[in-house]
């Protein structure tokens, strides 16, 4: 079993933050967590027009579809929601919409962008990019193991575990990027995929889960085993999943490249497209500091780090991680404001 090491010597600028430890069955770790986003759930999230969007009546039918499939394929992870909306003190119906958003909405406010460096020394740096207004409210949790299974991960209020970021006591490094596909009809939410990665022994599992499962709205995770440097690009929803090995420098900003169904049919913002095209640019370029790249705010368009008040997809840059993979272990730092200015 890998080992999984926090770096206890962060440069300058960085923060690491404390790291909240869940334990027992699923409805009790779903508890847990309610509690922990409680506050921030109910006094700053529900105000929020995306809550009110996706709380309405005319998506009762594709919310109807959705439980029925999760009840019956992830009754841990059915458990573990029906924990997290006791914890948030909210209807479990209106918690699992909100964990269904993705495939309601085409549109969300979910960003992200993500640095892929392979090679001998391989790094995996990811922006979470989400509400303005979850600042501050965001934490980490720690799952104990269960049957050998166990993972930290940066969570929202209200939101299961993994589609953020992750690792896994299995030896799995995940970041997720939302994809704005078209057309869908999905049968099962992709953040319930997202948790269901975290449990998976291995990178070939992981992967087959979601082949198992494409019929969800679009995430690209990155997926990595620090054991061997591993390194695989997953763009996956409306019914397909696409595979790519990382063998060379690589940014993804937060919509399809290489998914058939999203080349096709997709939506990306024009912070998307100028966050990858200031990416590609500067790895041209030679830049191979992770923090350099998505901490930039040069270039014509929209920059990489989303800090405006004003930005169009309504979203602003949460927090940055960078993942040093090693066959020892996996040595992580978190970066957050005000440490950044």
């Amino acid at each position: 079993m890998s080992i999984f090491l926090i770096d206890n010597d962060p440069p300058p600028h960085s923060r690491l933050v404390s790291v909240q430890r869940l334990s027992g069955g699923p409805f009790e770790r779903g508890k847990a967590l309610g509690r922990l986003g409680r506050d921030a759930v109910q006094h700053v999230l529900t105000s929020t027009p995306l809550w009110a969007q996706i709380q309405a009546a005319r998506h009762n039918p594709a919310v109807a579809r959705m439980v029925t499939i999760t009840q019956r394929h992830f009754p841990t992870i059915w458990a573990e929601l029906e924990g997290l909306a006791t914890g948030l003190q909210l209807p479990m119906e209106r918690v699992f919409a909100w964990n269904c958003r993705g495939e309601l909405l085409a549109d969300t406010a979910d960003g992200c962008t993500t640095v892929q460096l392979p090679g001998s020394s391989p790094l995996i740096a990811h922006n979470e990019d989400g509400l303005p207004c979850l600042r501050g409210h965001c934490f980490m949790v720690e799952v104990g193991p269960e049957r050998g299974q166990g993972f930290t991960a940066f969570c929202y209020p209200g939101s299961l575990p993994g589609h953020t970021f992750a690792f896994t006591r299995q030896g799995l490094v995940q970041t997720v990027n939302n994809l704005r596909l078209a057309a869908l009809s999905p049968s099962i939410p992709r953040i319930v995929l997202g948790r269901a990665v975290l449990n998976q022994p291995s990178l070939a599992d992981a992967v087959a889960l979601l082949r198992r499962f494409p019929d969800s709205a679009g995430f690209h995770f990155t997926l990595a085993a620090p054991a061997t440097g591993e390194m695989l690009s997953v763009e996956f929803g409306g019914g397909e999943v696409s595979v790519r090995s990382v063998t060379e420098p690589r940014v993804h900003a937060n919509h399809a490249l290489h998914h058939r169904a999203g080349q096709a049919a997709q939506r990306i913002t024009q912070s998307s497209f100028d966050r990858q095209q200031r990416g590609e640019a500067l790895l041209a370029a030679g830049l191979r500091d992770p923090l350099a790249l998505l901490h930039d705010t040069g270039g014509e368009g929209l920059p990489i780090l989303r800090l405006a008040p004003d930005d169009p997809d309504q979203e602003n840059t949460l927090a940055t991680v960078v993942f040093e993979l090693d066959p020892k272990g996996l040595r992580w730092r978190l970066y957050e404001q005000p440490e950044w200015t």
